[in-house]
């Protein structure tokens, strides 16, 4: 009768954890969807770090970089630094860059 019933709990425990884990991926195939469709039509679904604006990409010298509407916050990706300054190698932020490269 032991035997029976821990089958039985270790059955519903399994199909417990089963049901998060495929809730779960829906959410993130949600998530994932979402933030596919904001890019692909030019909107973004990143929330300003600074305010609680929503965040537009915004094409500056050929390089997409994400600007807030709401407070005016200018927001790089890990290299649109790095491709401005090589763009533009003359002037006080190609500088900047170098600067602390060397």
């Amino acid at each position: 009768m032991g035997d029976a019933m821990d089958d039985r709990r270790k059955g519903l425990e399994e199909e417990y954890f089963h049901r998060k884990n495929k809730e779960a991926v829906d959410k993130m195939r949600e998530k994932m969807r979402i933030a596919a469709e904001a890019k692909a039509s030019g909107s973004s679904s990143l929330a300003c770090p600074r305010c609680d604006g929503t965040l537009e990409a915004n094409t500056f010298q050929g390089v997409v970089v994400d600007t807030c509407p709401k407070c005016g916050g200018v927001w790089l990706d890990a290299d649109e630094l790095e491709q401005l300054t090589k763009k533009d190698d003359g002037s006080w932020l190609g500088g900047l860059w170098n600067s602390f490269n060397d």
